[in-house]
């Protein structure tokens, strides 16, 4: 799973050398460990970054594991907390996840984050089979419910992560807000995770997927570009964020079954939903699923499309598997 220091950028926002620049309003900021862009078409509002940020800092007020204070780590401390609205909503979403790609995405994977040295603590672990089997018999998603509005841990050693569909969370957040606002031609970038609505002078948005690198610094490239209209795209990947020992490389992508770091030619993978909730999640699950379970997935789910990046005999090669295959 996503830990919540994954901040490789899978998508790059493609400029437009043409735009109006007396309708088109841009601002950047850092939130949830990050940098986002915020771009929308309209009427000026100064006061667009504050509202931005308010949003933002609610989101991690509930969901982040760095800060003490926050609502999931009381949860995680054994509080009897009642969830809020916002961690209720994305609990389910996860639960659904979890049930449609058998584990794959799991929120109770908070252990095994902690394990490996993708958490709160950065030191690279080598933990023994023994060590990872104990800590893998409380990461399941099984292990967590909802009664009514009340969250039930089945084992009092559950922790939840929630770094895997947060981000995209906070994009669709961001969007609604440009909604009520009552903004119909925007774009909402956080982290590599994008929500675009309408058009940008009367053309689609156009987002690229980054050209995967050898090293976390490498240099950002893209050259597989699309129009993106009134969808959301998340991008998961394993080349920015890993950790080596040995000679050994340690990617953050972890897979809840075997409770290791999961060993793909899979290079990133980049899905289009409906809302970038569902595409965070999914694009977590498909790089610890691979390409054969992940083309079933998206030909059973034909609201989501996704781009496959993936080695072949130290060559990159991509697949789309478009909605349209998905009908067949």
């Amino acid at each position: 799973m996503k830990s919540h220091t994954i901040l490789f950028l899978g998508i790059i926002l493609l400029a437009c050398a043409g735009c109006r620049q007396e309708q088109l309003n841009s601002f950047e900021g850092r939130a949830l460990g990050t940098i986002y862009h915020i771009t929308y078409m309209g009427a000026h509002d100064p006061r667009m970054p504050a509202r931005v940020d308010s949003v933002l800092q609610e989101i991690n007020a509930t969901f982040s594991v760095f800060d003490t204070n926050s609502l999931l780590s009381r949860i995680n401390r054994g509080k009897e907390l009642t969830p809020n609205a916002d961690l209720l909503l994305i609990l389910r979403k996860a639960l659904s996840v979890s049930e449609l790609t058998n584990g794959a995405f799991d929120c109770t994977c908070q252990p095994l984050i902690e394990l490996w040295g993708f958490g709160r603590e950065k030191t690279m672990a080598s933990p023994t089979p023994e060590v990872v089997d104990s800590v893998k018999q409380f990461v399941n998603y099984r292990l967590v419910a909802l009664d009514g509005d009340r969250l039930i841990k089945r084992d009092a050693r559950v922790q939840l992560n929630f770094n895997a569909i947060a981000k995209g969370y906070a994009v669709d957040k961001v969007a609604e807000l440009l909604k009520h606002l009552r903004y119909k031609d925007f774009i909402v970038e956080i982290g590599g995770e994008v929500v675009a609505a309408g058009h940008k002078n009367g053309k689609p948005w156009k987002v690229g997927i980054q050209v995967p690198t050898e090293t976390a610094d490498g240099p950002v490239e893209s050259n597989h570009q699309f129009e993106l209209t009134d969808k959301a795209v998340a991008t998961s990947g394993n080349y920015r964020n890993y950790r080596e020992r040995g000679g050994v490389r340690y990617t953050h992508i972890l897979n809840p079954a075997t409770g290791r770091p999961e060993e793909t030619n899979l290079l990133s993978v980049t899905v289009i939903a409906p809302d970038c909730t569902t595409a965070d999640a999914f694009a977590t699950a498909f790089m610890v699923l691979g390409r054969t379970r992940t083309t079933e997935i998206l030909h059973q789910h034909p609201e989501l499309e996704a781009w496959l990046i993936y080695d072949e005999n130290g060559q990159y090669k991509i697949e789309h598997i478009e909605q349209k295959k998905a009908n067949k």
